[in-house]
């Protein structure tokens, strides 16, 4: 059984994937729809070793603190640990949740998909 939170994320980017046809959407929406057991985790310092300043990462689970960042990136994700919200904020950038990413508009060319 999947939160109710989980399952209305998912719809969200799916229906976003079937109206504009962009395939981050379904990608992200496909990483979530998995068991929580291998659902995806991704720790700060490997976004920040794969993204450059200013660029937005999306990632289908959870952003852990291990490591830091250091420089401002936008961070889309299901979830926080409440270190990693910290250490983002510290770089001068920006969490937010993969419905408030769909919700802000941002090219879908843009967004770099971290697993």
């Amino acid at each position: 059984m999947k939160n109710r939170q989980l399952a209305d994320t998912i719809l969200a980017l799916e229906k976003a994937s079937e109206e504009t046809g962009k395939g981050v959407w379904a990608a992200l929406a496909k990483g979530l729809d998995r068991s929580k057991r291998i659902r995806v985790a991704v720790n700060l310092s490997s976004i920040d070793r794969h993204a450059g300043e200013g660029e937005v990462v999306a990632v289908p689970g959870k952003v852990l603190a291990a490591g830091s960042l250091s420089k401002p990136v936008k961070v889309a994700a299901f979830s926080f640990s409440e270190g990693a919200l910290a250490k983002i904020r510290e770089a001068q950038g920006e969490a937010m949740s993969l419905t408030e990413l769909l919700e802000a508009g941002v090219e879908p060319s843009r967004i770099r998909i971290m697993k």
